[in-house]
């Protein structure tokens, strides 16, 4: 008897922020697989008896390979077990999810996708830095969202940096604090200029999130110094110039660092 297989977007930090959904789904199974960026107070709704298991990747640290969270899925999955693989954020965004549904749908296993709130939306929002922004002077309508953290085998970037600096909107770059630095010069070679702002949000939407902005030029010798790290989220465009005047924060439980 085959069981089933339920993805779930856990948010991007703030345990409050998970889906009722979401919730009623992780109190009801029988295996938790979770990620490192998961709200790790979420893991006391497990039921008694759920068999949790870390599956947290850190930088050049990952308790499990994609191929062994893939096995272990399955495996549980064909026991007749509910199995939750708990993910940080939304599990199709940059989550890896699809690739975790098709191996289900290989193994012919139920699976359920359960939506989360991305750190795409939600950071640049507690940060006080809305992606898009209506004014008399100026409109900003639209963001673009891109991963900083590539393929290390391949040759070559996929990053189309002439467009990215064409771009007339919000650029927001995750997992991109690495190469934050030659991801600006790229940038500012192809056009964008070096006054725009910037900024990076560290542990964004939790009670350790820190911001610090400046510009394309300033901002990576700015974060190094304040020894920013990881997760963080960067923003590129010109409603980082906006924070002074929304909240941050707001919803958190402890005062934030800026």
């Amino acid at each position: 008897m085959s069981g089933k297989v339920t993805l779930i977007g856990a948010g991007p930090g703030d345990p409050e922020l998970i889906t009722l959904k979401g919730l009623k789904r992780l109190r009801a199974a029988d295996v938790i697989i979770h990620d490192l960026l998961i709200p790790i107070s979420l893991l006391e709704e497990a039921k008694d008896g759920a068999e949790i298991i870390d599956a947290g990747k850190a930088p050049d640290a990952h308790k499990l390979k994609q191929d062994q969270i893939n096995e272990t899925i399955i495996d549980r999955a064909k026991r007749g077990l509910h199995v939750v693989r708990l993910k940080g954020g939304d599990p199709y965004i940059f989550g890896r999810g699809d690739e975790e549904a098709l191996i289900c749908h290989e193994h012919s296993i139920p699976v359920e996708v359960v939506p989360g709130i991305s750190s795409v939306t939600s950071v640049p929002l507690y940060a006080g830095m809305p992606l898009t922004h209506r004014s008399p002077e100026r409109t900003i309508s639209g963001f673009m969202a891109i991963t900083g953290q590539e393929d290390p085998t391949k040759p070559t970037t996929n990053l189309d940096y002439a467009l990215l600096a064409k771009f007339d909107g919000t650029l927001m770059i995750l997992m991109g604090l690495k190469q934050m630095p030659h991801i600006f010069a790229k940038l500012i070679e192809c056009g964008r200029s070096a006054d725009t702002p910037a900024a990076v949000v560290e542990w964004g939407a939790t009670d350790k999130q820190r911001i610090v902005t400046g510009t394309l030029t300033t901002l990576p010798q700015l974060a190094e110094a304040a020894n920013i790290g990881v997760p963080a989220s960067i923003l590129i465009g010109e409603t980082v110039m906006l924070q002074d005047r929304l909240p941050v924060g707001v919803g958190l439980d402890d005062e934030q660092t800026t």
